[in-house]
């Protein structure tokens, strides 16, 4: 049976750390390197819900997409509803770790999962980075295809019913960036590079407001749905590799953006 230090190592590899942007926390956030493993839960973001099926599930470690904690912090109280999950899950000896923007930008992380999702041709990095990876992705679609069309693919491949956008529905679209989350950030680099497109989590009002102004389409899946289908294959991964461990993605996780 496994430790947690062997599922870290194979989390290290797989997502490496220098991938990682330098205000993020990745790694092994929570628990004893050494314990043994049996039960281990992916999920999105560490709450309330994740905890509960956590601990009702008598789960060894948590691999969380988001950091919990994200921030430094100087005391763990009942006070704050982060120190309240991470007494509940310390309570019952549960490790978290978290792989996030490493994830995000790994070999075959979310965004190339995305790019290979939207079934780009030519997907290379959208930000080379000094470690030899890169961060978000760019590709083609083959042959172009209206706007619209490029909706529908988030669509189905997402398995959503609706997307916010930044365009007109007939623009035709060739070449396209991924960028997961709330990746808006990246907007100048999609346009230097000469996207048509960009798929991000979530956006602010102003860079749609660029992004209209540099003629670039957006597609806002919301950033749940824009990273959630990747614990999902991560969970499947860390089965394949671990195959005497129960590797499973959280069933309670659900988008806390509701439309009305």
């Amino acid at each position: 049976m496994p430790t947690i230090r062997d599922i870290t190592r194979f989390l290290d590899a797989f997502a490496p750390k220098s991938l990682a942007e330098d205000w993020d926390n990745v790694g092994l956030l929570v628990g004893d390197p050494g314990r043994r493993v049996k039960n281990i839960l992916t999920c999105l973001t560490v709450g309330p819900a994740v905890v509960d099926e956590a601990v009702a599930g008598e789960v060894d470690l948590v691999v969380s997409h988001h950091p919990c904690p994200f921030h430094s912090l100087k005391r763990i109280t009942s006070d704050t509803t982060t120190g309240r999950l991470l007494l509940n899950l310390i309570r019952a000896g549960i490790a978290v770790y978290s792989p996030h923007t490493a994830f995000d930008s790994a070999k075959t992380g979310i965004n190339q999962l995305l790019a290979e999702g939207l079934e780009l041709k030519e997907i290379g990095y959208l930000v080379e980075l000094p470690c030899g990876g890169g961060a978000g992705r760019i590709g083609r679609l083959m042959p172009p295809a209206p706007l619209k069309e490029v909706l529908d693919k988030v669509k189905r491949f997402l398995r959503i019913e609706t997307v916010a956008y930044v365009g007109e529905l007939e623009r035709p679209i060739e070449r396209v960036a991924t960028a997961c989350g709330a990746a808006d950030s990246f907007l100048d680099e999609a346009v230097r590079a000469g996207c048509h497109c960009m798929v991000t989590g979530e956006s602010r009002f102003h860079t749609c407001l660029e992004a209209e102004a540099q003629d670039m389409a957006l597609i806002m899946p919301g950033h749940f749905a824009s990273e959630r289908f990747a614990v999902e294959y991560l969970a499947e991964e860390l089965a394949g590799v671990f195959r005497d461990v129960t590797v499973r993605p959280a069933r309670t996780e659900r988008d806390p953006v509701r439309f009305g």
